[in-house]
């Protein structure tokens, strides 16, 4: 045996380790779900309105960034909107910034006060009806401070038409708190939504982990107007669209990144 193939088997291991390797390892995958000009590859539905009419303009693009603005309203009439992303994902990594303005609609609930979010394991706007509140989902939920010296954490889990379980057990409450710091109004805030199917769901605010939950699944209440078709209780959520949520408070969000996950 020649010295040069003795060194070829030495080094033999290694390299199939290597290789090994380099095909799990998958590379930096992320995209962008909004590309800073239109709304192209988005679906808005707002309650009492067919899906499609984005009504007044409630959501636009202003300088590279997503507006919900209500300079075209009157009254606010309970229109509780959201625009969905084009595509359902199941597993994925979710990044965005958001920040709330001074906008308010007097005659919404108060408990949109500088409240806003994002809707996941959604389902398709296609299916929502017009007089629907909510899409059956979980939310991200987003809070700023309301009075100053308050705490009042972001990053929270709210369910409307979902359940979730909640260190180990089947959760009844229809928001958990996390455990993130207050945010003023106009902070940007650094968002991550981490998503494993039906398995394992973790919210991040500006990178620090804030709330934990397992097994997202269809039950609750909270929405009204729905085909009781599609709200089968106990249904594991393994998938679904991703929205932007308007109640009737000013927000912006931008840098809207998704990378999607074994």
């Amino acid at each position: 045996m020649t010295l040069l193939k003795k060194i070829f088997l030495l080094l033999l291991p290694a390299l199939i380790f290597g290789i090994s390797c380099s095909q799990q390892e998958k590379p930096d995958e992320w995209r962008s779900l909004f590309n800073g000009k239109n709304l192209d590859n988005w679906t808005v539905k707002i309650h009492h309105h067919e899906t499609g009419d984005n009504y007044a303009n409630t959501f636009r693009v202003v300088d590279g960034i997503i507006q919900v603005n209500y300079d075209d309203y009157d009254t606010f009439g309970e229109r509780f909107g959201h625009i969905f992303y084009d595509e359902s994902f199941s597993s994925y990594h979710l990044k965005f910034e958001y920040r709330f303005t001074d906008q308010w609609m007097e005659d919404a609930p108060s408990y949109a006060f500088r409240n806003s979010g994002v809707m996941f394991h959604s389902q398709d706007p296609q299916t929502i009806l017009k007089d629907q509140n909510w899409p059956i989902s979980v939310e991200f939920q987003m809070l700023a401070e309301a009075e100053e010296g308050e705490p009042r954490p972001t990053g929270n889990m709210c369910s409307p038409g979902t359940d979730v379980f909640y260190d180990g057990a089947l959760d009844p409450r229809h928001c958990i708190e996390s455990s993130s710091a207050t945010h003023k109004l106009d902070e940007w805030v650094e968002a991550d939504l981490i998503v494993y199917g039906d398995s394992l769901v973790i919210h991040k605010i500006n990178g620090e982990k804030v709330l934990e939950y397992t097994k997202p699944q269809i039950g609750g209440g909270v929405v009204d107007g729905f085909d009781p078709q599609l709200k089968v209780d106990g249904t594991p959520l393994t998938e679904g669209y991703i929205a932007l949520q308007a109640e009737g408070q000013g927000v912006e969000f931008r840098n809207i990144r998704i990378k999607e996950l074994e």
